[in-house]
């Protein structure tokens, strides 16, 4: 009797380690990376890749629910910003409030500090 106990215990564990593990919501690529990268040497190159990072996530989402990750377009709208592409930039951030409405107050202080 404690021999098929064991063995059907067995049995369930080696079925339960088979299932995959579930999709993620959001697909990062290499953005975290790219990020690290940018803030550890603030170089003229890893700005670009980080921009290019960026373009990447916002063409194609792999992940649950197809859509841009949060925090992806007000850091990209911010990045471009300081570059000089305002209406880029803030046209971005207002599409994060439109995919993420709980960022609407933090977003939204932002976008008024910049247009000051």
């Amino acid at each position: 009797m404690k021999k098929n106990i064991v063995l059907a215990s067995f049995c369930l564990v080696l079925l339960a380690s088979c299932v995959s593990t579930p999709k993620p919501l959001y697909s990062w690529g290499n953005y975290q990376e790219k990020a690290y990268a940018y803030e550890k040497n603030g170089t003229e190159k890893s700005l670009d890749e980080l921009m290019t990072a960026y373009q990447t996530l916002m063409k194609k989402q792999d992940g649950l629910r197809k859509t841009v990750p949060p925090g992806i377009c007000a850091d990209y709208g911010y990045l471009l910003y300081k570059q000089g592409k305002k209406d880029e930039g803030l046209a971005l951030m207002q599409k994060e409030i439109a995919l993420y409405p709980e960022s609407t107050i933090f977003i939204s202080r932002i976008i008024k500090q910049l247009q000051k």
